[in-house]
């Protein structure tokens, strides 16, 4: 397998296998972070878990009813906040660099689409 970056509008995300220590890579425009796999791992398995159950909650919610949802492991925290069609989605890494980003949410929906097509989790 190869290094593989997806970018678009407000978002970044790759995967370098051969990469010594930092194989994933989350980010936006404006910023970036190195992620350890099993940090990267993590990251992905919490995001697209948080978009389901957003997905799964949508049609009990009043339509201007907004949301907010956490998702976390030992390696990181993620929240997403907004409403079911547009949210926006945080975290924090416990890990030792002390890192928090963020996306918006326009950006969100193409992050996630992009998480699951990389899918090294």
């Amino acid at each position: 397998m190869e290094r593989v970056v997806k970018s678009g509008t407000g978002w970044r995300v790759g995967w370098n296998p051969s990469a010594a220590k930092y194989q994933g890579l989350v980010g936006t425009n404006d910023w970036a972070i190195e992620l350890t796999s099993a940090e990267f791992n993590d990251f992905c398995r919490l995001a697209i878990q948080l978009a389901e159950s957003i997905d799964q909650i949508a049609d009990e919610l009043m339509e201007e009813e907004k949301i907010s949802c956490e998702a976390e492991s030992d390696l990181l925290w993620m929240e997403v906040t907004g409403y079911p069609h547009a949210y926006s989605l945080r975290f924090i890494l416990h890990t030792g660099r002390g890192v928090e980003g963020s996306w918006t949410p326009q950006a969100v929906p193409s992050l996630i689409q992009a998480i699951q097509m990389i899918q090294v989790f």
